[in-house]
């Protein structure tokens, strides 16, 4: 069992979480149960499934989970274009969540990669 508050990548997708969730307030109200909802959901299943993944057992699970916080980060990328286009955040706060998202995909691929071949 690894400690995942001491990772770096969970550190940012946490902080990650925390914009999307304070960008978030300021959304039209008929999106609360529409984008508002997915980027939430998307946001924080991304420390949360570093979180999981740091509690199993064998390398072959924390690379599972990893995988998981990746594909919900690639989600979280593409709703942060969507939020863009419809005018919903200003391009400065797209800039600075998509240059975040974009760091955490690095290293949540590297760490992915590095678990991965250590459970071979």
């Amino acid at each position: 069992m690894r400690d995942f508050k001491s990772l770096k990548v969970w550190q940012m997708s946490h902080e990650l979480a925390l914009s999307v969730y304070k960008s978030t307030f300021d959304y039209p109200k008929e999106e609360v149960y529409g984008l508002v909802s997915q980027m939430r959901r998307s946001a924080s299943s991304i420390p949360t499934n570093i979180a999981e993944g740091c509690g199993r057992t064998t390398q072959q699970q924390m690379a599972y989970f990893l995988n998981i916080a990746i594909g919900s980060a690639s989600e979280l990328r593409y709703q942060f274009i969507l939020a863009k286009d419809l005018n919903y955040i200003s391009y400065q706060v797209f800039t600075e969540q998509t240059e975040m998202v974009d760091q955490v995909m690095k290293m949540l691929t590297i760490l992915h990669q590095t678990v991965s071949k250590a459970s071979n």
